[in-house]
């Protein structure tokens, strides 16, 4: 019996003698209603999955509804044991700062129990759902163009992209575990934003690499006006290599597996594996470059995003607007951001880090 498969067996134990007990999933949000339709969709292909629990859903910024939202409909339901799980790829500030701050002082505020879970992480299904989305559009160009070997492939991963290291790191991991896995040439990690390299300055790199095709996989859940940059920006770079055949690969979406994890890790939260890895995190360690975030209170950045639109808000490290680092004020409106983010020290970084939604940022 696998480790996964204990936790639900244990899970599973306990959910027959309560009918008290909800699930809160926490996304992110996005100012795509593609985005928010494909994310609640998900949730209600998870309600069954994750019977008898009571399963709703809410975004810390940018959609409604809200994670209190959701919350409360819980609560009104009966429910006084919410287990939340983030749904997130992986770890950065969203999931170890923003989201539990919310779950906090909504749990002080209403008097409920909130157990709060891990991100969905390097994990060998998401892996290998990562791997049938490459798989896919991999086949589709070879029947549509002729087969190219897959040691003439470069596999491009795009990732989120955060100012915490860990995180970036993680999708470095995740991008060589899949080199390996589909037996690849070659791998390059871009990513979309906050940190570097971004998109096209990958793409331009990999360009140089001699490789006779080029996948650009973007590793995110969801749809969006990141995944469309994503994909404009690879159309663009393919525009000026035409002797390179570039093709993009489809994100997770909801593939079984990404649910099938989703459900692990609200049986972990039952179970007691909710432990993320913290001997690479900036908050606790003292990374080089980052030892001023030690110890930094846990306070949410985005309560003034909450279910509002992109005008209204900042993205990440990002204005949405003017595409500035949230220190100032944005250069579009000259009102001021409405919060502070720790700055990023390689926020000068010549290959980025600025956002395929806008400039660069200021250090």
């Amino acid at each position: 019996m696998t480790t996964s498969d204990k936790s639900k067996t244990k899970a599973k134990a306990g959910v027959a003698n309560s009918k008290l007990t909800g699930v809160m999933v926490c996304g992110h949000g996005s100012r795509s209603p593609a985005a928010s339709r494909e994310f609640a969709a998900f949730v209600g292909k998870l309600k069954p999955l994750l019977a008898p629990y009571a399963v709703e859903y809410g975004y810390l910024e940018f959609a409604t509804p809200i994670i209190s939202d959701g919350l409360d409909r819980l609560c009104g339901a009966g429910v006084n044991d919410i287990l939340a799980v983030p749904c997130m790829l992986f770890a950065a500030g969203h999931v170890k700062n923003d989201i539990p701050s919310v779950l906090r002082d909504y749990a002080s505020r209403k008097g409920v129990r909130i157990r709060y879970g891990r991100d969905l992480g390097l994990d060998n299904k998401m892996v290998t759902a990562a791997a049938s989305r490459i798989t896919t559009a991999i086949d589709e160009a070879d029947a549509k163009y002729g087969v190219v070997p897959r040691a003439e492939t470069c596999l491009v991963v795009i990732g989120r992209g955060a100012s915490d290291p860990d995180a970036n790191a993680n999708v470095a991991k995740m991008a060589r575990l899949l080199l390996e896995v589909l037996g690849l040439g070659w791998v390059e990690v871009g990513y979309s934003g906050v940190t570097f390299p971004l998109v096209a300055p990958c793409l331009e790199a990999t360009s140089r690499l001699g490789f006779k095709r080029v996948v650009v996989f973007p590793y995110f859940l969801f749809s969006g006006i990141l995944i469309d940059r994503i994909y404009g920006f690879t159309a663009e770079v393919a525009a000026k290599h035409p002797a390179i055949q570039f093709v993009t690969a489809g994100y997770l979406g909801d593939h079984a597996l990404v649910l099938d994890v989703v459900c692990d890790r609200v049986h972990g939260i039952v179970a007691g594996d909710t432990a993320m890895n913290c001997s690479l995190c900036k908050y606790r360690e003292a990374l080089p470059g980052f030892e001023s975030e030690v110890g930094q209170p846990q306070h949410s950045h985005h309560h003034h995003a909450e279910g509002k639109a992109a005008a209204d808000g900042c993205d990440v490290a990002t204005c949405t607007l003017c595409g500035d680092f949230c220190t100032g004020k944005c250069r579009l409106t000259d009102q001021a951001h409405t919060h502070h983010h720790h700055p990023y020290p390689h926020a000068k970084h010549p290959l980025g880090p600025s956002s395929v939604l806008g400039k660069k940022h200021k250090g």
